[in-house]
């Protein structure tokens, strides 16, 4: 893998002079950013994606994607939760890695002692008590999206595929997490990018984004939660996904 990525950075950097001219600085990643793919990705995991990234340090890269709603109701894959019942919530398939591991994502203005934060007003949790004040006792703009697996980054993977074309960065953006639909956030993201302040952060050399998608395993995101539901407990509680 290191002698691909390698091989990628150099094909950047003897890129065409008519790619040179082009000025292209990749913005910072860290937590809470939005990772918006490009149009030339074609990895099923990420193609037309938006990741909103969760963790970032030296171990790497964790995201959630934010726009792979599934068909799955979250009071099917939570049956023990009582708040849930009769409520239309979606389950959203978060990323390939450990497909049944649950996240839940918390715009409040109250966080639950374990949860972590993102960025301003927008939490990481697991537990379910946060999740039930927020259906059943709700105060203006708190609101939640709950999450199946999560998406993952080794060390410097994630800058390596910026600069090869795959993704670009949007500020933190609780609007677009909650708020809008899912179903075009991705266009609405690229709309964002596409606009003069935004022009000098379009994809250097999209055709590197098929490229960069060898970088990944390739499986399969949507329906895996579908082997049965999920339960909140002890026996599920897992360590917070590593990067």
């Amino acid at each position: 893998m290191a002698i691909f990525l390698l091989g990628g950075l150099l094909a950047v950097l003897y890129a065409p002079s008519v790619l040179a001219k082009v000025e292209f600085v990749p913005p910072s990643v860290g937590k809470g950013v939005l990772l918006v793919a490009s149009p030339s990705l074609d990895d099923p995991n990420f193609r037309h994606a938006v990741v909103l990234v969760v963790e970032h340090g030296p171990e790497g890269t964790v995201g959630l994607i934010l726009n792979r709603s599934t068909n799955v109701l979250l009071s099917k894959a939570l049956p023990d939760i009582a708040a849930l019942k009769g409520t239309s919530y979606h389950l959203f398939a978060g990323g390939p890695v450990e497909p049944n591991r649950f996240l839940l994502l918390f715009r409040l203005k109250e966080p639950p002692a374990d949860a972590r934060s993102v960025f301003g007003g927008v939490y990481l949790g697991r537990t379910p008590k946060a999740l039930e004040r927020i259906i059943t006792q709700a105060k203006p703009t708190e609101t939640f999206r709950a999450f199946a697996g999560f998406a993952a980054w080794a060390p410097r993977q994630l800058e390596a595929e910026m600069l090869l074309g795959v993704w670009a960065i949007l500020p933190p953006d609780s609007v677009s997490i909650f708020d809008k639909d899912p179903a075009v956030l991705w266009s609405d993201c690229i709309s964002r990018l596409q606009t003069p302040r935004g022009e000098r952060v379009a994809w250097l050399v999209p055709v590197l984004a098929q490229r960069a998608a060898l970088l990944r395993k390739k499986v399969k995101v949507e329906a895996q939660v579908e082997h049965g539901p999920v339960r909140f407990g002890e026996d599920n509680l897992q360590p917070w996904p590593k990067p």
